[in-house]
């Protein structure tokens, strides 16, 4: 006889099973489009080199790099979607760089054409991008499309410590970031948060004291947890080659995990519990494992040890 999770039943509020449910079982599958955004702490407006463990490339399919147009890398994606992943529905994902970083009617130009492909399969569209390309016009825009879409905003906190986001250059601060899920407060947006876990000076327990901060913003609908991994192309990359600095093992990102998990707000949706980039550009941690078997691995843990998400959760007095 199997376990809950043999039957799908795992001890958070997961991505795949909270879209299963939204849409009545079909298979939803996100295309990733390179709009050919930059970033303005690349482009000079507030740095150069951006953050210093962020290679673009380690995030985006080799597929999407290819491309050079929003067509072809939405009909493909889809396509490929289709065959591969057997997918019913799609989210349209404008993932790589910052992608409300240009003037507004241009964004809507993009976003446009963006959702004018397929649009009869097209369920969900979401944008990533940074807490200081967020205004108050931008975010009009985006919610302009929520009568047709679901529209998914997703925001990078990373850390909670100013100490933290200067030593990685991120070119803004942990104000901004709250200052932008401020701004959305009664949006008609589903927040997702972006976090990494791993700064070798960061301890544990201010690594939990995200959670905490995650916790009191009831617009963040969704989260994002990465691990720190060290890719080629980064200005860490070039550092750790230099001198390697301790990273989480497989079996540490996990326990970190499960005492986190049960502090995390029961209704928020895990959208991922670990950062994978492509093999030829990973430096470490090389876990040795694909992603689907440490998935398996983590999910296994948690189910053993009977963590549960929100059991520990203690909600924020207002």
């Amino acid at each position: 006889m199997g376990t809950p999770l043999d039957s799908g039943i795992k001890g958070y509020n997961n991505y795949g099973t909270h879209l299963k449910s939204k849409y009545k079982g079909q298979r939803v599958f996100k295309v990733i489009v390179d709009g050919g955004f930059t970033c303005p702490n690349r482009d000079g407006s507030k740095g150069y080199g951006g953050c210093t463990y962020c290679n673009v490339d380690s995030f985006t399919p080799e597929l999407s790099r290819k491309l050079p147009t929003i067509r072809e890398q939405l009909e493909q994606g889809m396509e490929r979607g289709k065959g591969f992943y057997k997918a019913d529905k799609f989210i349209v994902y404008f993932q790589p760089n910052t992608n409300t970083y240009a003037p507004v009617h241009y964004l809507k130009m993009m976003y446009d054409e963006a959702l004018s492909i397929n649009t009869e399969d097209v369920v969900g569209f979401s944008v990533g991008t940074r807490p200081d390309c967020i205004d108050a016009e931008k975010v009009a825009l985006l919610e302009s499309y929520a009568d047709r879409f679901d529209v998914d905003l997703e925001m990078g906190m990373e850390s909670i410590y100013d100490e933290t986001l200067e030593q990685i250059n991120r070119g803004c601060s942990h104000a901004e970031f709250v200052a932008a899920v401020e701004l959305l407060e009664n949006t008609k947006l589903d927040l997702c948060v972006h976090t990494i876990f791993g700064f070798p000076w960061e301890t544990e327990d201010m690594m939990l004291g995200y959670i905490h901060e995650i916790n009191r913003f009831p617009q963040i609908k969704f989260v994002k947890f990465h691990h720190l991994h060290i890719v080629e192309g980064s200005i860490m990359g070039v550092k750790y080659k230099k001198e390697p600095f301790k990273l989480f093992s497989l079996e540490e990102y996990t326990d970190l995990l499960c005492k986190l998990i049960p502090l995390l707000r029961p209704d928020i949706v895990i959208q991922r519990l670990f950062g994978i980039s492509d093999w030829d550009l990973l430096i470490a941690p090389n876990w040795g494992l694909n992603k689907s078997s440490i998935q398996t691995y983590i999910d296994r843990e948690i189910e053993k040890r009977g963590v549960v998400q929100g059991s520990a959760y203690v909600p924020v007095l207002v």
